[in-house]
């Protein structure tokens, strides 16, 4: 089982959630700064020449939100992931896909309108709009997680791989200042040893 991962990227969800299962992987390193994820070989891996990638015998799999599933499942046994046809499965589908549609999107957008985009193409009022869709996901995450010390209850599961790593994301950017238990979730998320093993670099 191949990994195509680059550091600070989305390829840390991933990665993280094979540190949590604790199987045999090989770490394959992407050069983004030469340009590596856009060479031949590259692109017929993911399309766009973006990480990460997953190899797993027969499969290539790319997009983090589908790999994270995809492990989770593969390994079942390890309790990443509820059972198939439970209400905990219901659940987390549904933090699993508000993680991919409801936060990353606002957190993305205004990374990009006050941080990423040179001055001249940031626009305030994308900023603006994107503080307004996340302070609603923020109020969301806000009452779940105060009743919770994960997204299915005291069970840790790959939904909090995925949805955490953008809690975290937002929390260092200077999102969720003002959101306790946001707050308390991602430091608590960044303790665990699996998330030091996927970030030591």
């Amino acid at each position: 089982m191949k990994l195509y991962y680059a550091p600070r990227t989305r390829a840390t969800r991933p990665r993280w959630l094979l540190e949590e299962l604790g199987v045999p992987y090989e770490l394959v390193r992407v050069d983004m700064r030469s340009k590596e994820h856009k060479s031949p070989d590259h692109l017929a891996r993911h399309p766009h020449g973006a990480v990460p990638v997953l190899e797993d015998g027969e499969v290539t799999c790319f997009e983090s939100g589908a790999i994270v599933a995809f492990l989770a499942d593969k390994f079942l046994d390890r309790g990443l992931a509820p059972e198939h046809g439970t209400v905990a499965r219901a659940i987390y589908y549904q933090w699993l896909f508000y993680a991919a549609n409801e936060v990353e999107p606002p957190i993305l957008e205004h990374s990009m309108h006050t941080r990423v985009l040179p001055e001249d193409k940031r626009r305030p009022d994308a900023a603006a709009a994107a503080l307004d869709r996340l302070a609603r996901v923020t109020r969301t995450l806000e009452a779940t997680l105060a009743e919770r010390l994960f997204l299915l209850g005291d069970t840790f599961s790959a939904a909090d791989v995925l949805l955490g790593s953008m809690v975290i994301w937002g929390k260092a950017t200077g999102l969720f200042a003002e959101s306790p238990h946001l707050g308390a979730y991602a430091d608590g998320l960044k303790a665990r040893p699996a998330y030091l093993r996927a970030t030591s670099d």
